[in-house]
């Protein structure tokens, strides 16, 4: 197919259970056993499983308490996110082996450009497989990759093949592998958007194809938009070494439900402190404060205020948020309180240049 935009060769690499992965492999007794990184209490929270505890309907976010139900023979181990972060920093030194345009999304997943590489390789594919086999053979971790034109597709082939696989979709392959998906594959259509897709008779790729532009902007405002293009293989967000932070956060469940704002009070005071640590080290300011409550029904609420001035000081923080908690009654006691800061200053610095490069219009990945 003939493309009018430059086509990019872009891999998107994802670990594979990564956290649980990393436990595995430190403690030999986990190996081939269900794991989950988190806690097994009524409070806790799954923050990884892995393909062993998958099978099982074990799943992040799930409460440790039906983790556990669904898995009897579950083993829980505490997140160590230093040990992850050591290990992704050394992974990251391996994808900068092959090209300076890596584009982290978290501690376990990357986009990385080598339409131009330092290894001189034209293939994407070849580059992706090299790239999964050093991880393994260097950390004894497993990778899972998607090599097409664009990031997005990159990320939804990922999944093809996971765990341990890779996914290429070749730019004569786009159209049609992009027609053939469900709806719910395509990356940013989360569990809401899908059902309201369902109800307007768009289940694949192609349904969302055959819609027209001004119907998908009615029905879903700016992402609309969004839709309409990457469903023509049409994404052209290029690949970002420097990403700019939209906001910072931190937040706390808690092992008892809390009625009392007295309480919530005291649990603030620690949330904003452990917020300005972060905000010190990315050395950023916001002007929007947001409060994020969690309840004992597991309903979520936000509440925000926008402030016409940027601030880092925790105090300022603090009693914004306190505004914030105290403007409305709360709905039911409280599980969870979170502190974020968006509308950051960083948003005023421009990210590094990219190197330019000379593309060809078609070839193989």
């Amino acid at each position: 197919m003939p493309y009018d935009f430059p086509l990019r060769k872009i891999i998107h690499v994802d670990m594979d259970a990564f956290y649980a992965s990393v436990e595995q492999l430190d403690d030999p007794r986990l190996q081939g056993k269900p794991v989950a990184v988190g806690g097994g209490s009524v409070r806790g929270v799954v923050a990884a499983a892995s393909y062993e505890a998958r099978k099982f309907g074990v799943k992040s976010a799930m409460s440790g308490y039906l983790a556990k139900k669904r898995c009897p023979e579950l083993i829980f181990v505490k997140p160590r996110f230093e040990r992850y972060k050591e290990i992704s920093q050394k992974i990251r030194a391996i994808f900068y082996d092959y090209t300076h345009l890596v584009e982290p999304l978290s501690l376990d997943e990357a986009y990385l450009d080598v339409t131009t590489n330092k290894v001189g390789n034209p293939s994407a594919t070849l580059i992706a497989k090299e790239i999964r086999g050093r991880i393994y053979d260097e950390l004894g971790l497993r990778a899972s990759a998607g090599i097409s034109i664009n990031k997005f597709i990159a990320k939804v082939a990922s999944d093809v093949n996971k765990p341990n696989g890779q996914k290429t979709v070749n730019p004569e392959e786009v159209l049609t592998f992009l027609e053939g998906l469900d709806i719910r594959k395509f990356h940013g259509v989360g569990k809401v958007t899908a059902e309201k897709m369902y109800q307007l008779g768009i289940f694949t790729g192609l349904d969302l194809k055959t819609r027209s532009q001004d119907f998908l902007e009615s029905n879903f405002g700016k992402s609309g938009m969004h839709y309409y293009q990457v469903v023509r293989g049409i994404h052209l967000s290029a690949v970002k070494p420097h990403r700019i932070p939209k906001s910072l956060g931190a937040e706390r469940t808690f092992s008892e439900n809390l009625s009392s704002e007295i309480f919530m009070k005291d649990r603030l005071l620690h949330i904003s402190e452990e917020l300005e640590k972060r905000i010190q080290k990315a050395g950023v300011a916001g002007k929007t404060v947001t409060l994020k409550i969690k309840y004992s029904d597991f309903t979520l609420q936000t509440r925000s205020k926008t402030l016409p001035y940027f601030v880092s000081d925790q105090k300022l923080i603090l009693n914004t948020a306190l505004e914030l908690l105290y403007q409305d009654p709360l709905d039911n006691s409280v599980r969870l309180l979170g502190i974020s800061l968006s509308n950051l200053n960083s948003s005023d610095q421009k990210p590094v240049k990219e190197e330019a490069v000379s593309v060809q219009l078609k070839f193989d990945l």
